[in-house]
């Protein structure tokens, strides 16, 4: 109980921290530089460049319906984690109101820097499960049904809410706006998939059982061990694959080019790695 306790502890401190530092890339950086938003967020900073009402009573007003969309599709905890997304959206965009200057002639800066904020806020956020609603629970049905990122769902709806917008701020300043989507696409995705990544290696050599044993005793790495045959040769090898950490990415190397100097070795990005070794602590050297 106490586990789950602490669980639901940190999840909600995350979800706070998410909602701060999205509500600071909007009322700290767009909003100063009038610029536009996509989804809910887009819709209730148009509101309020038209008549001045709080970003954060309108999302909060636009969110109620969702509320019962979310229950029905995401369950109880959701739903709760949801609700306290919204709400403390709703809040600190309101404590943060006036926090931000115009940055006159760097809009640019301006929209990289709204991006990256709110990317980090909502991907946090993504993280524990939650959502701040609005398109959020829509990004998270197309992910669930369609298998799409929750960024391609973002661009999508906020191309069309900057669209609408651009009536109002004008052509450049959307334009700078979709910079700023787009940045912030990129790095929800980040977020929720990467902040684990890691490189996962292949490697074909003649001496696969020494470097395993290697890998294993030396570096304290699980690994795989696969059947490969040359497709040329017709001969059969044995192939391979660690997954480990960046800076233990050139030891790798070397002790795999110490024991085989003609091995292939191949490299490539893992965006999340769940596990021994990265995600709890190792218990023993056994092969993956």
């Amino acid at each position: 109980m106490n586990k789950q306790i602490k669980k639901h502890a940190k999840n909600i401190l995350m979800i706070l921290a998410g909602a701060f530092i999205f509500s600071l890339g909007i009322n700290y950086f767009a909003v100063p530089n009038k610029l536009g938003e996509g989804g809910f967020t887009g819709i209730a900073l148009l509101v309020h460049y038209l008549f001045g009402l709080s970003p954060g009573l309108v999302i909060f007003t636009l969110n109620i319906p969702l509320y019962f969309i979310g229950y029905k599709v995401f369950g109880k905890q959701t739903l709760i984690y949801t609700i306290i997304g919204t709400n403390a959206v709703s809040f600190f965009l309101w404590l943060t109101e006036g926090w931000g200057d115009p940055l006159p002639g760097d809009l640019l800066l301006a929209a990289l820097y709204t991006g990256v904020l709110v990317g980090v806020g909502l991907g946090l956020i993504f993280r524990t499960g939650g959502t701040t609603g609005g398109v959020d629970i829509i990004a998270r049905l197309a992910q669930k049904y369609l298998d799409w990122s929750i960024g391609r769902t973002f661009m999508v709806f906020d191309f069309v809410v900057i669209a609408l917008s651009a009536f109002h701020i004008g052509r450049e300043k959307a334009m700078y706006t979709l910079v700023a989507v787009f940045v912030g696409a990129r790095v929800v995705d980040f977020v929720v998939e990467g902040l684990n990544a890691a490189k996962g290696v292949t490697i074909i050599s003649n001496s696969a059982a020494a470097i395993s044993e290697r890998i294993t005793k030396e570096m304290n790495r699980g690994v795989t061990l696969l059947k490969g045959k040359g497709a040329y040769t017709g001969t059969e090898k044995e192939v391979l694959f660690v997954v480990l950490s960046r800076p233990e990415l050139p030891r790798l190397k070397h002790l795999v080019h110490s024991v085989d100097p003609y091995a292939f070795v191949t490299v490539h990005d893992v965006r999340d790695v769940l596990g021994e070794g990265f995600t709890y602590e190792k218990e023993s050297p056994e092969g993956a």
